[in-house]
């Protein structure tokens, strides 16, 4: 096992000195009010991150004005009365010893006139690709007044108690806009050659210098490798660091992507781990400052270590890592790395919705952090669990840790459902680390698991529990289309290797499942084809790794056909339906089912004589995605009376 020396190694930078060398960076979590306060729920959810042990926490970018974001709800440190939240957040997270800094932003053409009521503004009138509206140019005394607003909102930052301020000039918004060659067409001072492009940064450095003190620290996140052509690429960056070192920033946090290359700012699965920390590695060569890097899905402690013991950057970025397992540094530095989380780079909850909160698939707590009671249950039950997929293992070891006696029982010879199967794809077997993760929880709490063994009415009998859960998953959903039944083969069979599929394959079913079974099978080489009757590939997968996903098929050259309806299969052809003609697929060696599921059905007669409470969990109630399921498993166990 390896041992963690360098990331438990202190690092001061001016008057702050962190306890350890990983860092939690700033990520929108859509708690705070609508004005821009802080409420329980915000404060709730860092905290527990500073009881974990992060060596910093950054937040989310706060406003330096009402318009600068791409939200309502996003903090704010443009008004006085927001210090006042802030400050609770700050005593809260000082007082476990945690330390916590600001960053301050401008969305500038990335960001949201619907929520703001005002036009978008840039260093150029160009759009964004990821947007609809024009910006603004500012002119120069719009630009100043935005520097001003930076520095009144670093020192807010400080009234309010944070131990350092982070000003964002990355991830394509403002200050980014303005240092890329991008997005900044100006001729005038803040335009033209790199000195040009930073002196916005350069001027809201200087400023926030002028106004918090020399003693106190400012941090900056800089992108340095844009991913985009005619951006900045990591050899300019290098000119743009050392800039702003001179000018006055005591930490340089690089991160790569902007809002069209957000597959770089936010690697799903399908980007390497680890493997962006080079970009960061090469701004440390030019700069005497500290160096945090933001290294691309560094989602636990052994990497870490080894970042920091190559000498690459002084600290580590563990963003998500943070999402998964806030207290990843505690279990890390007590020797308890197989009870650590680890983010699967699925981005569902931390880029989903995030309607009501940042979320997390792996970690259904996230941003829940006042919704639960974990005192253990004054009345503990006997619990029998049907199913050992995610769901039905989520819900045990919930139901568990408060105090139920619980029982799984599993029809086949192994824990993890379809899950199992979500880890074949290529670039996600890392998923299989929740199922990992998921046994020793399990065996941790001594849940009894009886595998190879199916629900039927003499074990209900037998068991007599006083709860009986129902999670025995989905199954393939086969249409009545002629001859599929007969000739076809599921995806589930394809990608667990229960069947050869020969050189040639037609996948009829072009969602997430199709469409990953299509590039597992293109990346061996095979000739794969997609018939799916919809417009879209994968409609339901999230963006980032859809997008990735879509790259892949086109370069393994897999042929797609969309708005298409499969009318026959026969043995080796598959006649189907588009744009009012009939076409014919023949030779084929393979037809893939890729159809989608349905909900499995417990047969009733099993619970004839049961009188005790049941509840469905899972894709047994409803075929959905993992995040999904995991929210409704916990759920269902905090709810148990």
């Amino acid at each position: 096992m390896i041992t963690f020396q360098k990331i438990f190694e202190p690092i001061t930078i001016k008057s702050l000195t962190l306890p350890n060398r990983l860092v939690v960076s700033a990520m929108r979590s859509n708690m705070v009010n609508d004005d821009s306060t802080v409420n329980e729920k915000f404060i709730r959810y860092h905290e527990e991150k500073a009881k974990g042990g992060w060596g910093l926490i950054i937040t989310e970018n706060c406003l330096i004005s009402p318009e600068a974001g791409v939200s309502k709800k996003l903090p704010g440190l443009y008004d006085d009365a927001q210090i006042e939240g802030l400050k609770a957040l700050t005593d809260r997270i000082h007082a476990v010893g945690g330390k916590i800094a600001a960053q301050i932003y401008h969305a500038g053409r990335a960001g949201n006139s619907a929520a703001t009521g005002k036009p978008l503004v840039a260093p150029s009138a160009i759009r964004d690709h990821t947007q609809k509206e024009i910006p603004k140019a500012l002119t120069t005394t719009e630009i100043e007044t935005l520097t001003e607003q930076f520095g009144q909102a670093a020192l807010r930052a400080k009234r309010a108690g944070f131990d350092a301020i982070e000003i964002h000039g990355a991830s394509g918004y403002l200050l980014s806009q303005f240092v890329s060659p991008y997005s900044n067409k100006r001729t005038d001072a803040y335009g033209g050659t790199t000195q040009g492009r930073t002196k916005f940064s350069v001027d809201v450095v200087k400023r926030v210098r002028e106004l918090v003190g020399e003693d106190y620290p400012i941090f900056y996140r800089l992108c340095v490798n844009e991913y985009v052509e005619g951006g900045l690429g990591i050899d300019e960056a290098k000119v743009v660091a050392r800039i702003l070192e001179a000018a006055g920033v005591d930490v340089m946090h690089c991160t790569q992507g902007i809002f069209v290359t957000n597959e770089y700012t936010t690697p799903p699965y399908g980007i390497t781990k680890g493997s962006l920390i080079s970009n960061a590695a090469a701004v440390k060569q030019v700069l005497k400052i500290p160096v945090i890097g933001v290294g691309g899905r560094v989602n636990d402690p052994d990497m870490a270590e080894t970042i920091l013991l190559s000498n690459q950057v002084d600290m580590v970025t563990m963003a998500r890592a943070s999402l998964a397992d806030p207290y990843l540094p505690t279990k890390a530095k007590q020797g308890h790395t197989e009870d650590i989380l680890q983010c699967i780079g699925c981005v569902q909850g931390c880029l989903g919705p995030r309607t009501d909160g940042i979320r997390c698939l792996v970690n259904p707590f996230t941003g829940r952090e006042t919704e639960f009671d974990f005192t253990p249950s004054q009345t503990p039950k006997n619990i029998l669990v049907a199913g050992g997929g995610i769901s039905g293992c989520e819900f045990a070891i919930a139901a568990a840790r408060k105090g139920h006696r619980v029982t799984i029982v599993e029809k086949s010879d192994e824990l993890g459902g379809q899950w199992r199967i979500a880890s074949v794809p290529k670039g996600k077997a890392e998923f299989a680390n929740l199922i990992t993760w998921q046994k020793t929880q399990l065996a941790k709490l001594n849940v009894t698991i009886r595998l190879q063994t199916e629900l039927d009415k003499s074990l209900l009998q037998t068991e007599a529990p006083d709860l009986l859960v129902v999670a025995i998953g989905s199954h393939l959903f086969i249409p009545p289309i002629t001859g599929l039944n007969e000739y076809g083969v599921s995806a589930h069979d394809v990608l667990l290797g229960n069947c050869e599929t020969g050189n040639r394959v037609a996948i009829i079913g072009g969602g997430l499942v199709g469409a990953e079974t299509a590039e597992f099978l293109a990346s061996q080489g095979k000739e794969v084809t997609i018939i799916e009757m919809t417009p879209a590939i994968a409609k339901e997968a999230a963006a980032n790794p859809r997008k990735l996903l879509l790259r892949s098929l086109e370069a393994c050259h897999v042929t797609l056909y969309t708005n298409a309806k499969v009318s026959e299969v026969r043995r080796e052809a598959v006649v189907f339906e588009k744009d009012g003609t009939y076409q014919e697929l023949t030779n084929l060696d393979t037809i893939v089912i890729a159809t989608g599921s349905r909900p499995n059905e417990l047969d009733s007669a099993i619970l004839e004589d049961f009188s005790k409470q049941v509840v469905l969990l899972g894709d047994a109630k409803s075929a959905k995605n993992g995040l999904q399921n995991l929210q409704e498993a916990v759920e269902a166990a905090y709810a148990i009376s």
